[in-house]
This record gives structure tokens, C-alpha cells and sequence, in this order.
């Protein structure tokens, strides 16, 4: 333990330029995803049978194992920060359109009519009532899929992407030296501390940008 001690130490401005770096790639890959899956969302929440195509679409891409899916990104976008954050996005699409699509079913019917009934329009409906409303369970989807990308996005540096995953890829091709434990501990260390700090940062959010009614 004081060995490993001694070595974050030693370590710790590069192992905190990586935690930075994955940091990052997570936010990029959230803010894209959310954006997507938001406006996919929305658009086929009242269509049973296109949400339906539209979950089995990004329910299947999400069950292609992490490694094949960097490799088959290879021959497209090459190595480094894009692959990474093309495949992440793909993975982080199905918790959150799937909790749009919830949320936004899960609005009372008779609010919508209510408002419906104060000369609302639909689009005036869907930002003022609906989105507020669905918001709770949409933002359980950014959560979910948040936690789940911070550990993903290790893998990224098989196709050199950013990240906390370079020690640990480095780590496991040094197994039998030194140092090899040292750089598997610290990076996995690294990415179980940002998951719980996205996770914290979202229970903050939550109580933040929900109104108590719906906590």
C-alpha cells in the first residue's frame, strides 16, 4: 500500500491530466447523446410502432461488445479522440431515449388536455408542460447513461482514445513488472472516483432543476 501511495504521488499530475481528459470525452459524449436521443424522442413518443423500431435500433447497437465496435470504427474515423467518441455515443442513446420516450408518456393526460384547453399548441405544450414534467425521468436516463460511459470510455484507448484507460491498457501489457498493478489500480481507482462524482453532480442537478412536486 505505501508502494502504490508513493506511486500516485509520483503519478498524480498525470494521472490527473487523464481523469481530465476522460472527464471530457464523457461530457462530449453525454451532450451529444442527450441531444439526440431528446429530439428522437420527441419526435416518436406518440407513435407506438417508430419508437418501437426506434428502441430495437439503439437497443441492438448497444449489446455489440465494446471491442468490436471501437475496431469497426477504425477503418471510418482512424484512431484517436473521434472513434472513442462515436462509439460512446452510440452506447449512451438507449437509456436515454428509452427514459424520454417514459417520461414523456408518463405525463398525465389530463394536464395535457388541461392545457390543451387553455389554447395551447402542441409545441407550446411540449416545452411549458410536457419536457418539465418528464424531466425527472428523462435526467434518471443522462444519470444511468453518464456512469455507465465513465467506465465504457476506458476503453477507448484501444483505439487511443483519451483517458484513464491508457494506464490501464499500459498496466496489463506490463503484467509481471513493478509497476504493472500501480497502473492497473490507479486507473480504475480514477474511474470509480469520476463515477461517483458524476453521480453526486447529477443527485445536485436533480434537486437543482426539479420542482418538489415531482422529486
Amino acid at each position: 500500500m505505501a508502494d502504490f501511495l508513493d506511486y500516485l504521488s509520483f503519478r498524480r499530475d498525470h494521472i490527473l491530466d487523464l481523469a481530465i481528459e476522460h472527464a471530457q470525452l464523457v461530457l462530449y459524449t453525454i451532450a451529444i447523446a442527450t441531444a439526440v436521443s431528446v429530439v428522437v424522442g420527441v419526435l416518436v413518443y406518440r407513435r407506438e410502432r417508430l419508437a418501437g423500431i426506434v428502441l430495437s435500433v439503439v437497443g441492438t447497437a448497444f449489446t455489440i461488445p465494446a471491442l468490436a465496435l471501437f475496431a469497426l470504427l477504425i477503418p471510418i474515423f482512424g484512431l484517436g479522440f473521434r472513434p472513442a467518441l462515436v462509439a460512446l455515443v452510440i452506447y449512451a442513446l438507449l437509456p436515454i431515449t428509452r427514459n424520454t420516450i417514459a417520461g414523456l408518456r408518463g405525463v398525465d393526460q389530463a394536464v395535457i388536455e388541461s392545457a390543451q384547453g387553455m389554447g395551447m399548441n402542441r409545441w407550446r405544450r411540449l416545452i411549458r408542460i410536457e419536457l418539465p414534467l418528464a424531466w425527472p425521468v428523462i435526467l434518471t436516463g443522462i444519470r444511468v447513461a453518464t456512469v455507465m460511459i465513465v467506465g465504457i470510455a476506458a476503453i477507448a484507448a484501444y483505439v487511443n482514445g483519451p483517458g484513464l484507460g491508457h494506464d490501464i491498457f499500459d498496466g496489463l501489457s506490463r503484467i509481471g513488472t513493478p509497476t504493472a498493478i500501480h497502473l492497473v489500480l490507479s486507473g480504475t481507482l480514477g474511474v470509480v472516483a469520476l463515477a461517483l462524482l458524476f453521480d453526486a453532480a447529477y443527485l445536485v442537478l436533480g434537486k437543482l432543476t426539479t420542482s418538489k412536486g415531482l422529486r
